[in-house]
């Protein structure tokens, strides 16, 4: 895309520039109210300016971050809304709700919630597995009282973006592995120990933490509820044998690539190559919708006229999330194409720190200035696997270094991460509180998993 450039400026006047773009987006979005998918778009063009990007290449920069970041997004939100608004409308997801109480009690709904979520979390990545979740999550949070969002909402996202960033199969710390050359295996069992004690400390005690400082009423994202309807609603496992159907599909599609990627099954063969098509995140919600419509529409007897203008009410109330979030995806490619990234990277790299301490710094430093956990982690093990390779160390030590990266890479998320927009307007929060609440999980989650990463490190 920008062949033939070179950034000519260098690290300080590189990071002053991304600092100072974070600074004039909270200005514009909380002190002057400028609508944040607006003031994304100005910034990201600004800063795409001020940092010398070729004149003649800006549209496509800026479509770069945006494009890449709408298309997937676009898809698992609509889809997830349809998904989420036929649960809801049904009745199905208070039935879920109820079921839950009952079966764990008021005081351990919370903490069910985040396991369920832990367990969906495992093949299903951050973003989908959020979707999929949401209308049970505010089902339950509006049972136990409605003004407790973050008690659950905050639980449930922090288990997502848990196993999005430690576990395997998932890309980020797939890529991280091979980059390494480390055991897959010892990473996923270190990451799976580390898994629920981090988000346990940093997503459901945190969560009931903030909880009790910002009371939030539960959103009506998927549409406002009638108390009086549904007149049928389903029972409690057809919901949740709907919401398995994507799990089922999306592991099959990890489960089936990591094999194939490692040689163990051919890729050629026309089975493979289907179930990896239809265990694709957007696809497998299509599948999902799709069956959703039959079972918890017309076979209860909602007519086509009826459903097409249920399913056609689902597109207003996220069209904001999808913009704002490709805007946030927009302002994060810009800070990667303009160097700062890569010039951030290349100073840190001679700082001298311990390998283990580099590659979470790097990850961090990366996280903070272009938005993008997985292009911090990619580009930190890449960074780092040289010293990694050449240090001789053991199989758990190199696994220890990949979940140390891993878990600088989910430092923080602010306003040039996109997935902070994704959680932030689909739980309906300004930035402000996105900010207090979000942001400070995000790094409470980094901190704690490093941690305890490098006790592991140390003892083994």
């Amino acid at each position: 895309m920008l062949d033939g450039w070179t950034q000519t400026l260098g690290a300080g006047p590189l990071l002053g520039i991304a600092a100072g773009a974070v600074l004039l987006i909270l200005l514009l979005v909380i002190k002057l109210r400028v609508h944040a998918f607006i003031t994304l778009v100005v910034v990201s063009v600004l800063t795409a300016v001020v940092t010398g990007l070729p004149t003649d290449k800006l549209m496509d920069v800026l479509l770069y971050g945006f494009s890449g970041t709408l298309g997937e997004v676009a898809l698992l939100v609509c889809l997830g809304a349809i998904l989420g608004r036929l649960i809801e409308h049904s009745g199905g997801a208070k039935s879920v709700a109820e079921a839950m109480v009952k079966a764990f009690g008021e005081k351990h709904a919370a903490f069910a919630l985040g396991v369920t979520s832990l367990l969906l979390g495992f093949p299903i990545f951050f973003d989908a597995g959020l979707i999929v979740m949401l209308p049970i999550i505010f089902a339950v949070a509006r049972r136990m009282g409605g003004r407790n969002l973050l008690l659950y909402g905050i639980g449930g996202a922090a288990a997502f973006s848990v196993m999005h960033v430690f576990l395997p199969p998932h890309p980020g710390p797939v890529t991280a592995t091979v980059d390494y050359g480390a055991n897959l295996g010892i990473v996923m069992l270190i990451g799976i120990v580390i898994a629920f004690p981090t988000w346990y400390l940093s997503g459901y005690l945190w969560g009931k933490f903030v909880n009790s400082r910002i009371p939030l009423a539960v959103p009506a994202l998927f549409g406002s509820i009638d108390e009086d309807q549904p007149v049928r609603p389903p029972k409690a496992r057809t919901v949740i044998g709907i919401l398995i159907i994507p799990v089922v599909l999306i592991f099959l599609n990890t489960g089936l690539t990591t094999l194939v990627d490692t040689g163990a099954l051919e890729g050629d063969q026309l089975w493979v190559q289907a179930l990896i098509l239809i265990g694709n995140s957007p696809i497998a919600l299509l599948i999902t919708a799709l069956v959703a419509l039959v079972v918890l529409g017309s076979a209860r007897g909602e007519k086509g006229s009826a459903l097409e203008k249920l399913v056609d009410g689902t597109f207003g109330p996220v069209a904001s999330v999808i913009l704002i979030t490709g805007a946030g995806g927009m302002f994060g490619g810009v800070l990667e194409l303009s160097g700062i990234g890569d010039a951030l990277a290349d100073t840190l790299a001679d700082v001298g720190l311990p390998t283990i301490v580099a590659a979470y710094v790097i990850s961090v430093i990366l996280r903070l200035a272009q938005g993008s956990a997985t292009v911090a982690l990619v580009t930190t093990a890449g960074l780092m696997a040289p010293a990694v390779t050449a240090g001789s160390y053991g199989t758990v030590d190199v696994a220890a270094i990949t979940l140390a990266t891993a878990a600088g890479s989910v430092f923080g998320s602010h306003v040039n991460d996109s997935g902070f927009w994704l959680v932030g307007k689909l739980m309906d929060m300004d930035v402000k509180t996105t900010l207090k609440t979000w942001t400070v999980q995000q790094a409470l989650e980094s901190v704690i998993a490093f941690v305890l990463v490098l006790v592991v490190y140390l003892i083994f």
